[in-house]
């Protein structure tokens, strides 16, 4: 299991199309994959459970990682975040 820790740059944060993308890619990995924001843990295969968090611009998150492929799932979806989703 591996974590990541990131700050989300984008202009709405993790909210409805960005969620999408973060969503989309997330399901291409094999690995179980989280998302954290403060005390709260979601899957972050499921739109509702990232969509929950209410993940702002400029708000901390940690993606974690478990399984065959946990070092490409977490740095495909920390780079997607990093560089705000192509706005």
């Amino acid at each position: 299991m591996i974590s990541k820790k990131i700050t989300v740059t984008n202009s709405v944060g993790l909210h409805a199309r960005p969620a999408t993308y973060f969503i989309q890619k997330a399901n291409t990995y094999k690995s179980f994959l989280w998302i954290e924001c403060e005390d709260r843990r979601a899957n972050a295969k499921s739109l509702l459970g990232v969509l929950s968090l209410g993940i702002a611009k400029g708000t901390q998150v940690t993606i974690i990682a478990d399984g065959a492929d946990e070092t490409d799932a977490l740095e495909g979806l920390a780079n997607l975040i990093i560089t705000g989703f192509g706005e």
